[in-house]
């Protein structure tokens, strides 16, 4: 499981995949378990960043300045994904971003298969689930959150130890969402939608 891997996070201006930007990118490709390369950059942005995105990422307009063009970043990114199984934690808004990203730039998108760390920690633990917390829970660092290389750094030791904890081969293609929320809006065709609901610990205590 842990053989052909790109683990992957975006920054982006906002939540909408098909209006906001992707302003950073982040990848590694972990090669039977050991990570082999990486990728990163700022992507230019030809807009004003909202005070509450620099705010949660650090990053600024002046940053941006000095990335790279979007269509590189973004021919570079697609080759470094390759066939590989792609790894997010809350894959269901990177992917809709790379989806559109994709399409709008390339006019087609992709077709990897994929694991949401999200949706296995919502089957393992208890809520909250932030990537943050999870790395906390099993004890993996977890250093400047919301900076894209260091959110995939702790995916990926995240999912390595989801994976020493029990199988992790039946969530291949598997994208949770909140039952009260719905599916995401967008999904890839071959996605298994999960209904799945946050576990709070105060109810397993009270229910023990």
């Amino acid at each position: 499981m842990l053989r052909n891997l790109t683990v992957f996070d975006f920054e982006t201006t906002g939540l909408d995949p098909q209006r906001d930007r992707v302003i950073e990118i982040a990848a590694i490709r972990v090669i039977d378990g050991v990570v082999a390369s990486e990728f990163r950059t700022l992507v230019q942005y030809d807009g004003k960043l909202a005070p509450k995105i620099t705010e949660i990422t650090g990053i600024t307009d002046e940053d941006l300045a000095y990335g790279m063009d979007e269509v590189t970043a973004f021919k570079i990114l697609n080759r470094f994904l390759g066939n590989h199984v792609l790894v997010a934690h809350n894959a269901a808004f990177d992917l809709s971003f790379l989806h559109y990203t994709l399409k709008r730039l390339a006019g087609r998108s992709f077709n990897n298969s994929f694991l949401d760390t999200l949706t296995i920690s919502r089957d393992r633990s208890v809520y909250p689930y932030t990537l943050s917390d999870m790395c906390n829970r099993y004890a993996v660092p977890l250093e400047g959150a919301h900076r894209a290389l260091n959110d995939v750094n702790g995916c990926w030791k995240l999912l390595e130890a989801l994976y020493n904890e029990a199988p992790i081969d039946t969530y291949i293609n598997k994208l949770g969402y909140l039952k009260k929320y719905g599916p995401p809006k967008w999904m890839p065709d071959y996605a298994i939608p999960v209904a799945q609901e946050n576990v709070y610990e105060d109810r397993i205590r009270g229910n023990a």
